[in-house]
């Protein structure tokens, strides 16, 4: 059993990480775990099991897209 927790430790720095904590989440897009809780966890689907609450990656880039907007340059007139 120490084996396998010795190998999963030297694993983790190597391995992408799928889903982050929601604070985790929050940092990653630049915001405070209040603000993301409000605002912008009501439209992600999480990973729940058990207490552990899991925000996938894929689900953060998703609503960076959506809700980015295209600033478009000024007209001279």
């Amino acid at each position: 059993m120490g084996t396998c927790r010795r190998v999963a430790k030297q694993l983790t720095r190597d391995v992408p990480r799928l889903a982050l904590t929601p604070p985790e989440a929050a940092a990653s897009i630049g915001v405070g775990p209040d603000f993301f809780d409000q605002h912008v966890r009501p439209e992600l689907e999480i990973v729940r099991r058990g207490r552990k609450c899991l925000v996938p990656v894929a689900e953060i880039e998703r609503w960076v897209r959506e809700n980015a907007e295209r600033v478009l340059p000024e007209v001279d007139r």
